[in-house]
């Protein structure tokens, strides 16, 4: 029986120890592949603490080997953006200005039931009030509300207010994301120029970079400089 204690506690405090290390994420909203290493890492710790004849080492190299993959997995993902495209997969747009998009719930195995849950979830209960409603990698929806439903509304204090527009990001850890290029309808030059006049010399000096439909960019450096523009720039997505 002592022994069995003892061996709990190692387990017990090796997982401890190795899932602080792989990040507080851990504990929140999971990626799929953060995911699959947890559940793995339960199911192997708890052989060395029920099969007693099983060396500790037998278990305590395996969760070591999964924390070291998550590692890699982990920094394949910051740095490559087609590698966080392919373990995480990206965004999805499933609600819009033009409705409900069915094709994109179809994609993602949602059923309109679990659209109206995740929004309900956010506290809006009508798809009118909706703008656009996001699918992140994790799972969970976002959602950008109409102007005039939102919190404390501006059509309740008589407000004229532009509509909300949703930003797309152009640039991230300092590679610039091609596809988003083509959905704003925008090229490199572009993104030069606006870096240009934000006194910004190098696309790798830039964390991120977004733009919205309305022409606001938000730019950070990854020295923690930050600037807010607005350029002459009207599309549409």
């Amino acid at each position: 029986m002592v022994i069995i204690v003892f061996r709990v506690l190692i387990i017990y405090l090796v997982v401890l120890l190795y899932l602080r290390i792989m990040g507080k994420r851990q504990l929140g909203e999971m990626q799929p592949f953060e995911l699959v290493i947890t559940l793995l890492i339960a199911d192997i710790a708890t052989l060395p603490m029920t099969q007693t004849s099983m060396p500790i080492l037998f278990g305590l190299v395996p969760l070591t080997a999964l924390v070291i993959i998550h590692f890699f997995v982990s920094m394949l993902a910051r740095k490559s953006i087609t590698m966080r495209k392919v373990i995480n997969g990206k965004p999805v747009l499933v609600v819009t200005p033009d409705g409900i998009q069915y094709e994109a719930l179809k994609e993602l195995n949602m059923s309109i039931d679990d659209l109206m849950e995740g929004i309900r979830s956010k506290e809006y209960y009508n798809i009118e009030d909706i703008l656009y409603a996001i699918v992140e990698t994790n799972g969970t929806i976002n959602v950008i509300p109409k102007s005039s439903s939102a919190n404390v509304t501006n059509e309740n204090l008589g407000l004229d207010v532009e509509e909300a527009t949703l930003p797309i990001i152009m640039i991230t850890a300092g590679k610039i994301i091609n596809s988003n290029l083509g959905v704003a309808k925008v090229d490199v030059k572009f993104l030069e120029d606006v870096l240009k006049k934000a006194g910004i010399e190098k696309i790798a000096d830039v964390l991120i970079l977004t733009l919205d439909s309305s022409g606001k960019v938000f730019i950070q450096t990854f020295s923690g400089e930050s600037k807010n523009l607005e350029i002459e720039y009207k599309g549409e997505w």
